[in-house]
């Protein structure tokens, strides 16, 4: 990627609004729309764009309940990972899942209707989950920055 001063403001832009139009995004930069629309159209090719995505409301979806999650593994091969990867791809419960170093192997974002739900999630699925040694829960209860929002 070409890193310049304009390639920086359109990142940024499109973070905040990536419903802006063109021309809007042109102006705010200070480029022409042709020259600013190469440019994105470039960051798009090259892979720094991967995509476009609206922000859901979890709330208003009825996810009031938030944790994020960190299991520990019984085996620590590739084999086990793939296992619980592969299991956890399947949930739509988990907004995230990163593999992590420290302590645990992974870390989840997860979000269920309430904790009720949660706790299905964490015996139904985790709890089913070959390899799973351990699982620690820490319950969101506030998020004063969230970029995803």
């Amino acid at each position: 990627m070409k890193k310049d001063r304009y390639n920086d403001r359109i990142l940024h832009e499109l973070t905040r609004d990536a419903r802006i139009t063109n021309a809007e995004l042109a102006e705010r930069i200070g480029l022409s729309a042709s020259a600013c629309l190469r440019r994105v159209q470039e960051l798009e090719r090259e892979g720094v764009i991967k995509g476009y995505r609206a922000k859901l409301n979890s709330l208003k979806l009825g996810k009031g309940f938030a944790a994020y999650v960190a299991v520990g593994l019984s085996e620590h091969t590739k084999e086990a990972q793939l296992t619980f990867e592969q299991a956890i791809i399947q949930s739509p419960d988990v907004l995230e899942c990163h593999n992590v170093t420290g302590p645990y192997e992974y870390l989840l974002r997860v979000e269920t209707n309430d904790l009720t739900a949660y706790k299905s999630f964490h015996t139904d699925v985790l709890g089913m989950i070959p390899g799973v040694a351990t699982i620690s829960t820490h319950v969101v209860m506030g998020s004063p920055k969230d970029l995803r929002e």
